[in-house]
């Protein structure tokens, strides 16, 4: 079955407004940019995402002055993140402690292994990180008043112990689409993705009922080289060689003979 869609808007028509997202990338890198910004552009918010991170307030994306999933939220269509850091996005620092925005923190190995649960059809499992925490007693802060005071706040979870030691339990996730970006894939959604951009998103393409994979080579694959079998893919959008270049950066780093000069 061919998958290849023509364009990135025809990829997203049916994101709907509420929809829920699982986003690939990690920091800047493998982030589906174009795909988000198909997004953006179709209008639609009250978003619920799902991604480690929320990229980034400012740099070369899209003209809402962000990068990433910071294009959708410097925009106002994010409703929810589930993720794992803010990083030094000021703006979602902003919008969270301004209680525009729902946000779910939870450990990166967590938020990884839920992904992965979702999407293998196992809907909760146990583990040791966050026993004895708020992770896990509740009580962590979701959403604030615009005065800063707690309006929403994590429920405590289940611990139980296994030969007796603690483990808190936790929820698999599935999200009604999930965009991706691989380094290449076939016209049947079989993905072979590159360095670090490998740590998120064949887990968010799991975990997607929908999952769209923007690919920056659209090429046969030996399948021995295959790291998401394109049973998780639905569509498949094949990059411009200019869109397969322009990848963010969060940080530029020069010498100081170069800062000196």
């Amino acid at each position: 079955m061919n998958k290849v869609v023509g364009s990135a808007a025809e990829a997203v028509a049916d994101v709907g407004e509420g929809a829920s997202l699982a986003v690939g990338g990690f920091g800047l890198s493998g982030v589906p940019s174009v795909l988000i910004r198909a997004v953006l552009e179709r209008g639609v918010g009250g978003l619920h995402v799902v991604s480690n991170n929320c990229g980034t307030n400012g740099g070369t994306g899209g003209g809402t002055g962000g990068q990433g999933l910071g294009e959708l939220l410097a925009a106002g269509r994010i409703a929810r993140v589930i993720g794992s850091y803010i990083g030094e996005n000021k703006e979602f620092a902003r919008q969270y402690l301004a209680g525009e925005v729902e946000v779910e923190l939870i450990p990166q190995g967590t938020l990884a292994e839920r992904l992965r649960a979702g999407g293998c059809g196992i809907p909760a499992f146990y583990t040791p990180a966050g026993v004895g925490t708020m992770v896990a007693e509740g009580g962590l802060p979701w959403r604030h008043h615009p005065d800063g005071s707690v309006a929403v706040a994590s429920p405590p979870k289940e611990v139980r112990e296994f030969d007796g030691v603690p483990y808190v339990l936790e929820r698999g996730i599935v999200t009604d689409f999930a965009l991706v970006r691989a380094a290449k894939g076939d016209a049947y959604g079989n993905l072979v993705f590159a360095k670090a951009a490998r740590n998120f998103n064949p887990l968010a393409a799991m975990a997607g009922r929908v999952t769209i994979a923007e690919v920056e080579e659209l090429c046969e694959l030996d399948p021995d080289e295959v790291h998401l079998p394109g049973v998780f893919v639905r569509r498949v959008l094949p990059l411009t060689p200019e869109q397969a270049a322009d990848k963010g950066v969060e940080k530029r780093t020069v010498t100081s003979a170069v800062r000196e000069a």
